[in-house]
């Protein structure tokens, strides 16, 4: 696939900071373009998320753009009235400074300061308190979805994904189309690298409440190498051609 890179320095951001826009010339996708974002250091930013990671203490980004690299006029105007919040992207919710006791929190049209007076002395660490907190996953949650398969328009059911042969489920009762579903999941939501279960098969199948990582799909950890690399390339590119043959097939009819 042919495609045209350009780079150029974001004046938004801070200093050494690069831009990339890759357009692609050829294929289905011609004419479409990817924004990359390029750290002092060549770290590759791929959205706004990880960008706000990275500059988010020393810019505020509720305006950026991130495909044209520019700021939104009329969303710098309302983060100007927003000033003296911070966004926490991890999170993704705001974090006003001005609540935070001891400001009595009242249907009050003015903020009553108070006095706390503690009797005893706290034990709680408070940044683990006011620190980010996860949404617990349950173990196990794509077997809800085992015995339901799509259908064409006729109600014939479609026939399922055939995995490589490496590709081997773990857990109590997980087959194939399980094992698929949880795959598809975590290339979906998660992003990091897919790798699979890192515990051995029996210390899973006893105690998944320990050994299983929901972060993870439900199968055991495989190796890509160059060559499975290579070998699913080949596999696109072939399925692209005969995409293309189908659609120029089409629309000569």
């Amino acid at each position: 696939m042919s495609i045209e890179r350009r780079r150029t320095e974001c004046a938004v951001l801070p200093k050494g900071w690069i831009r990339e826009e890759v357009t692609r010339q050829s294929g289905l996708s011609a004419g479409k373009s990817d924004v990359y974002y390029y750290s002092p250091d060549g770290k590759k930013i791929r959205s706004k998320t990880e960008l706000g990671k990275e500059v988010g203490e020393m810019l505020d980004l509720s305006a950026f753009d991130f495909r044209t690299g520019k700021m939104l006029s009329g969303a710098l105007r309302k983060s100007k009235r927003l000033k003296g919040t911070q966004f926490d992207y991890a999170r993704g919710v705001r974090n006003d400074a001005s609540l935070v006791p001891p400001i009595r929190q009242t249907a009050s049209i003015f903020k009553q300061p108070v006095t706390i007076v503690k009797t005893q002395n706290s034990r709680v660490n408070l940044e683990l308190k006011r620190g980010p907190h996860e949404k617990p996953k349950q173990v196990f949650w794509e077997k809800r979805l085992q015995g339901l398969h799509s259908s064409d328009i006729n109600g014939n059911a479609l026939g399922s994904l055939e995995l490589p042969h490496n590709f081997r489920p773990v857990g109590p009762l997980v087959e194939n189309d399980t094992l698929l579903q949880s795959i598809a999941t975590s290339l979906h939501t998660s992003s990091l690298p897919v790798t699979g279960q890192t515990g051995s098969r029996s210390a899973l199948e006893k105690n998944p409440a320990v050994y299983l990582n929901p972060e993870q799909p439900l199968m055991q950890a495989v190796i890509i190498n160059e060559e499975d690399v290579k070998r699913q390339e080949n596999k696109v590119q072939e399925a692209r051609k005969r995409l293309e043959k189908a659609l120029q097939a089409f629309a000569e009819m």
